[in-house]
């Protein structure tokens, strides 16, 4: 069964495979359990496994990252009388394990959590590297704190469950941290399902390129900018969607955009590996979109550095920047990007 142990700045495992109950410490504290609905018999699984008396289920998805949930879960805590040596177990997909981390990290001011990720965007992306957070209607992820867990546990039978399309959305994570690290066998995502045998495997590796660049840059100072590779655009398509778009979608059609921002500034051309992924993806169409809708998205995207976006782009595998671009350039990729997206079949009308 995979394990990576994270060495800082806080250690914690990370383990991915069937059976992982088996390998959760016992807490000497309380437990409590916050899931999502749609996986209610894994999160009963834990909570037996565990001995866990207080459950509160949730609505997954971006709906729960909002003000109004998280003060519900922090009410639900404090009602119960829960001390600061409870440990908060996680159970679902990146939506709850970002909110439930965010929980964790405030409620009396800190406590431990572990996170059961049960869809492959939470196992790769979502569950690893300590950030946390709420939406705001303004934008995504406003609203946050870098909290580490003390565990990770990803049962990979819990991954069977999933729609087809959530499956394959939460590689394109995966499939990013391939274009960072140069590792062209996590660009292989097309034989992927959930019962894969090397899917555990496949897992693993790309999570371990995450983990290598938090362990150097914890709080995103730095190298770890190199993960929003695809996510300013993709964020705001999601925003400008209303979060209709799902969030490994967005990040696809953000990494064809940053492919091409790449090739204009005299790189290798990414844009076969990314065409292929998305024919592979088959997600949801977008809509017409004006540069000058987006714009407003674009501008309040938290990786902004004094009052310049910086744009992670991608000028081979392997080999990435993060700097600040002219808008005519930004302009004349984005009128790019849609004649690419149209060739694709994925505009509406």
């Amino acid at each position: 069964m995979p394990r990576i142990e994270v060495g800082k700045p806080t250690p914690y495992p990370i383990v991915i495979g069937e059976g992982v109950l088996k390998e959760v410490p016992r807490s000497q504290g309380p437990y409590a359990l916050l899931y999502d609905q749609n996986v209610e018999g894994f999160a009963q699984e834990v909570a037996e496994a565990l001995g866990v008396p207080h459950r509160l289920g949730l609505k997954g998805g971006e709906g729960a990252k909002t003000l109004e949930v998280y003060g519900k879960v922090l009410s639900w805590l404090a009602q119960r009388g829960l001390p600061r040596n409870t440990t908060l177990l996680v159970v679902g997909g990146g939506t709850l394990t970002d909110l439930g981390g965010f929980v964790a990290a405030t409620y009396l001011r800190g406590i431990p959590y572990l996170a059961f990720p049960t869809t492959t965007l939470a196992v790769v992306d979502a569950s690893v590297g300590g950030k946390t957070g709420l939406n705001l209607p303004e934008g995504k992820n406003l609203v946050g704190a870098f909290h580490f867990p003390r565990g990770v546990y990803a049962e990979v039978g819990a991954l069977r469950t999933l729609p087809a399309f959530t499956f394959r959305e939460g590689l394109v994570e995966a499939f990013k941290h391939g274009l960072i690290a140069g590792d062209e066998a996590l660009l292989e995502v097309e034989g992927l399902s959930p019962e894969h045998p090397s899917l555990a495997g496949y897992l693993a590796r790309a999570v371990a390129v995450k983990v290598a660049i938090t362990e150097e840059d914890p709080l995103e100072r730095g190298k770890r900018r190199l993960l929003n590779l695809g996510h300013t655009l993709g964020h705001a398509l999601e925003a400008k969607t209303r979060h209709a778009l799902p969030h490994g979608a967005a990040v696809a059609y953000g990494l064809l955009y940053a492919a091409l921002l790449g090739r204009a500034l005299g790189g290798e051309d990414l844009l076969p590996s990314i065409r292929g992924l998305l024919l592979w993806l088959a997600p949801p169409k977008l809509p017409p979109l004006f540069w000058e809708e987006l714009l407003p998205y674009l501008l309040r995207d938290k990786k902004k550095v004094s009052e310049s976006l910086h744009w992670v782009v991608p000028l081979g595998l392997g080999r990435l920047e993060v700097r600040p671009l002219p808008e005519a350039l930004l302009k004349e990729a984005f009128a790019l990007w849609q004649e690419e997206l149209a060739r694709l079949a994925l505009l509406e009308g």
